[in-house]
């Protein structure tokens, strides 16, 4: 998993209850906030499906490595769809488009993308050979599969409740009733290593984590969760937009790139 999806995260995990905390359902009024957080981590471990946003706006220098924000479909058989764009700090590492369906991969880079993460001159080949096509193969390929591990929906619960379970036992405050997009949550506000963080969950039942923020000296991470168990796009790029794997692995970073 990228590093931006990891952090996001320890956002929750840092402050979701190592200890169960359930109550009886409920609305939000009648819970405390550890009974709201636990109920949704809960939920979140139990969802077949999310669509998962992060944004990294983090002051941590400049990186074209990292996302700065990734905007993905996923679930737990292993299928994803969405976008992710590389660079924090005010880096621009370009962009790239995700499919992926079974241990089927196809990532559309942009040429921002090619020249920065593949880099020299295999990068500059890449980028014209490959313009506005997706590159297509298995997760049997090391490439595709680092992209792919990004839209593992178990890994994240797993990082999830790993994390919980040795997260601090601080106390978590619980806030006024607000709105995220239209949405009526409560906002549970805790601390971690110098850092606030917030989570808001729906004030209905089932309680639903539907946004996370972790802000500090040098953290400024934002995640927004929605469509929990909405099944992820099944369409998948046509041979006519796609190119083999194979063709990128026989890239010569010597060849010199055709002239437009």
């Amino acid at each position: 998993m990228t590093r931006t999806t990891v952090a996001a995260v320890c956002v929750c995990a840092s402050v979701f209850a190592a200890a169960p905390a359930f109550a009886d359902g409920g609305g939000a009024s009648d819970l405390s906030a550890r009974q709201l957080a636990d109920e949704a981590k809960q939920e979140l471990l139990d969802a077949t499906s999310l669509h998962i946003t992060v944004a990294n706006r983090s002051d941590t220098g400049r990186d074209v490595r990292t996302p700065a924000t990734f905007d993905l479909r996923l679930d737990t058989d292993g299928n994803c769809a969405g976008s992710l764009r590389m660079g924090v700090g005010g880096a621009n590492g370009g962009s790239v488009d995700l499919v992926k369906r079974g241990d089927e991969v196809w990532m559309k880079p942009d040429t921002t993308f090619w020249k920065t993460q593949v880099g020299g001159g295999s990068g500059d080949l890449a980028a014209q050979l490959f313009d506005g096509k997706y590159v297509h193969g298995t997760t049997d390929d090391e490439m595709l599969k680092g992209f792919a591990d990004t839209c593992d929906l178990d890994a994240f619960r797993a990082q999830l409740d790993d994390g919980s379970a040795h997260a601090a036992q601080q106390n978590l405050s619980k806030g006024d009733a607000t709105k995220v997009d239209g949405t009526a949550v409560v906002p549970l506000t805790g601390s971690d290593k110098g850092s606030t963080i917030t989570m808001y969950v729906t004030t209905d039942a089932p309680h639903r984590l539907v946004r996370a923020t972790e802000k500090g000296a040098d953290e400024n991470l934002t995640m927004t969760l929605t469509d929990y168990d909405k099944p992820v796009p099944s369409a998948t790029p046509s041979a006519s937009e796609s190119v083999d794997i194979s063709k990128l692995n026989a890239v010569n970073p010597n060849e010199t790139p055709p002239q437009a």
